[in-house]
């Protein structure tokens, strides 16, 4: 695997290789996006805020095993907020989809617990979004480990390239959307299978319509993770769903990162989601 690239504070730009591997892979991986202080906050929101406890709810695999997930529609003033809405995410991901102006689509934090935490199945992000009104995929994803992901704790496999392939039909599986199986067996004949192992603070960029899966978590580690997605302004979706249209976002420099002191003591905003209202799963609460 070589789209693997270190983040550096002092030239935080996006490069032209990485920009490369994007476009070719529909992946990279950037090693410490944050540093330990500011995964130190993030993870203090995430383990600690009653609001995001009240509101997750489980999904359930092929096989009835559930992983926990909460979703919210808008960045908020919060320190996970400042990360949805920084350069190094939220630019980015306005510099990999062309340089047009983007919004928060939608935060998804994912929590998949030791022995319990289910899969997730052969699946794109788009095979969601076009059900959901976004006529065209131009949307991107910033997946962040906030523990250690390997393969003994079912962390992300994707079919490296299998963006090129299009969208592809995607219908439920357990309590998830996922991709046609037989065509997703001929896809991994030809793309090959990366495994995304990343620490806390590293994330993944990648294309809605790069297929990508996990397996169940049978070890005794758990892992959490969260995943930040922005649509462009102009393919805001032509159906009002359970996700928002477009939304102005103001970003923020990297620094609001570490400057910001709401550690989850004011999540307004945020506009949790409730999944009754998400017709692209069927949510156990």
């Amino acid at each position: 695997m070589d789209a693997i690239f270190q983040f550096d504070p002092k030239n935080p730009g996006l490069t032209q290789e990485m920009k490369d591997k994007y476009n070719e892979y529909g992946y990279f991986i950037l090693r410490n996006v944050l540093d330990a202080e500011e995964m130190k906050k993030m993870k203090h929101v995430l383990e600690n805020n009653e609001e995001i406890k009240k509101n997750t709810y489980g999904i359930a695999d092929s096989e009835g095993t559930h992983t926990r997930v909460c979703i919210w529609s808008h960045p908020g003033n919060d320190v996970s907020g400042m990360v949805a809405r920084s350069e190094k995410i939220a630019g980015y991901c306005e510099e990999l989809l062309d340089g047009g102006e983007v919004y928060h689509y939608h935060t998804k934090f994912m929590m998949k617990n030791a022995k319990v935490g289910g899969r997730f199945e052969w699946h794109q992000d788009y095979g969601y979004w076009y059900k959901n009104g976004c006529l065209f995929p131009q949307i991107a994803s910033v997946m962040m480990a906030v523990d250690r992901c390997d393969k003994e704790n079912g962390c992300l496999q994707v079919l490296r390239g299998s963006h090129k392939c299009g969208r592809i039909d995607h219908n439920f599986v357990g309590g998830q959307t996922g991709a046609d199986p037989v065509r997703v067996q001929e896809i991994a004949k030809k793309c090959p299978l990366d495994y995304v192992i990343m620490d806390p603070g590293d994330a993944l960029y990648f294309d809605c319509n790069l297929l990508h899966k996990s397996n169940a978590n049978p070890s005794d580690k758990r892992r959490w993770a969260i995943v930040f997605s922005y649509n462009l302004k102009s393919n805001d979706p032509v159906y009002k769903h359970h996700h928002p249209n477009y939304t102005p976002m103001t970003k923020v420099p990297n620094s609001a990162i570490i400057e910001c002191t709401n550690l989850g003591e004011d999540m307004s905003g945020k506009d949790f989601l409730d999944p009754s209202t998400d017709k692209t799963v069927k949510a156990d609460k």
